[in-house]
This record gives structure tokens, sequence and C-alpha cells, in this order.
């Protein structure tokens, strides 16, 4: 219960999800939690349920909004370990469907806040290392049909991380992406829909679909210092999804 002891960990959309189950798994093992998100009221319900944990309100396509985040995890804590950038929405609709404006909004949730969240760790980062957890998606290692703003921004969000891991490594920040497949939370049933879902399922090896802790297991452990030799690495769980579609054995 201790594979986080003493680290100052910052997870985006941290209210509800799967950001809310790390957050919790992250006290469990022993970590000091700063939980972010525009939801305020369930982000302060949720910072006074866990152990050791505190609720800052961010925008994370905000710039000014990033730096007021550090700036208050640097005051109460005196430093910080591990970032996740974990928030994120869905929308789904054709290339020639999709507004100019639908698809910036995407980009500056999904895109730009990485961004964004990188930059901003990285300065107080530098003196003890850290780790820093991307969560993009399946979406950012294959195509996905009626979802081009989406998939453009998981893309974006591996390839940022391979960047940050190239140019962080002098400083034992390690990064990593999270590519989760179809995972049972709000956004994937709302965003998504049952008989696109079922139809999906069809297609992944293990003909389920995923639960929240069998992503935010994944995180935990690159939060860790489980993962130490790991950095500029893409982390699948999706059911063998990516892999193929699966082809039964004829007996």
């Amino acid at each position: 219960m201790n594979r986080l002891a003493g680290k100052v960990c910052l997870i985006t959309g941290a209210a509800h999800g799967q950001g809310a189950l790390e957050a919790e798994m992250f006290t469990q093992e022993g970590a000091r939690v700063v939980v972010t998100d525009v939801d305020h009221e369930a982000g302060r319900a949720l910072a006074s349920r866990l152990q050791d944990a505190v609720y800052l309100p961010l925008d994370v396509a905000d710039e000014h909004g990033w730096s007021e985040v550090v700036r208050a995890t640097m005051e109460r804590f005196g430093k910080l370990d591990v970032l996740v950038n974990n928030a994120g929405i869905y929308n789904r609709s054709n290339i020639v469907d999709t507004t100019v404006e639908a698809y910036t909004r995407i980009f500056q949730v999904n895109q730009l806040s990485v961004f964004l969240g990188m930059r901003a760790v990285i300065p107080v980062m530098k003196k003890n290392g850290g780790s820093i957890v991307n969560i993009s998606s399946v979406a950012g290692m294959i195509g996905s049909a009626g979802a081009i703003s989406y998939t453009s921004s998981k893309w974006a969000v591996r390839g940022m991380t391979k960047t940050a891991a190239l140019e962080l490594a002098d400083y034992n920040i390690r990064v990593n992406s999270v590519h989760p497949g179809l995972i049972d939370t709000d956004m994937v049933r709302q965003g998504v829909g049952p008989e696109r879902a079922q139809e999906i399922t069809r297609g992944i090896p293990l003909e389920r679909v995923g639960t929240v802790a069998e992503a935010a297991y994944l995180v935990l452990y690159l939060a860790s210092d489980e993962s130490t030799y790991c950095t500029g690495s893409e982390f699948v769980v999706d059911g063998g999804h990516v892999a193929g579609r699966p082809r039964k054995m004829v007996e």
C-alpha cells in the first residue's frame, strides 16, 4: 500500500471516472494528490473523501490556470513528482460535419492541455525528476472513422509524449502515454452509445468492455518507481483491440 509513498501527484479531470479512481488509488498508495477539474462541486467532494488530497480548480486549456495550480501545489507541498494529464472530451462526427468550433474545442482540451501541463510542471520537476503520464487512446494508435477531431488530438498526444521523453531524459523525468480502448466511463457511454459500443466489442479479442480500474492500475504503475526504466512508450489497455480483429479457431 506504499507504491507512491511520499510522492505528490497532480491529476487533471479528476472529479469523475478514471481520473477520480486514479486519485483514490494514488492516495491509498501513500501519495498526496492534487485533484483538478472544472466541476468544482464534485472535485471538492472527492478531495474531502480522500486521505490526503486537495482540490484546485483548473481549466486545462487555460495557460494562466496551469501556472496558478503549479504555484499552489508547490506552496502547499513543496514539490511535484507526478503529473497525469487525464482530462479529455469526445466528439463523434464525420469530417464534413465537424465545425471549426467543435474541432478547436477538442484540440484545446485534449491536446493543448497536455502541452500546457507538461510545460508548466517541467521547471519544478527538474530538480528531483518525476513521471508524466499522458492519457491518449487507441484512437491515437489507429484510425477512428467518425471522430476526426478526437483522433487527431490523441495522435498528437502520442507524438508529444515521445518528444517530451527525449527532451527530459537528462532530468530523469519520464514521459509515457496510456492508450485505453473501450472503457466503461461516462464519456464512452455518452459519446459512443450502446449500439456502437456493442459493435466495437465484437471486434475486441477479449470480447468485453474494459473497467475503469484496469486503466487506472496501468497509470498507477507508470506513476510509481516500478516503471523507472519506461519512458517515451505507449502502454495500451484495450483487450487486444489494436492487435486486430479476433479470428476464432476452427475445432
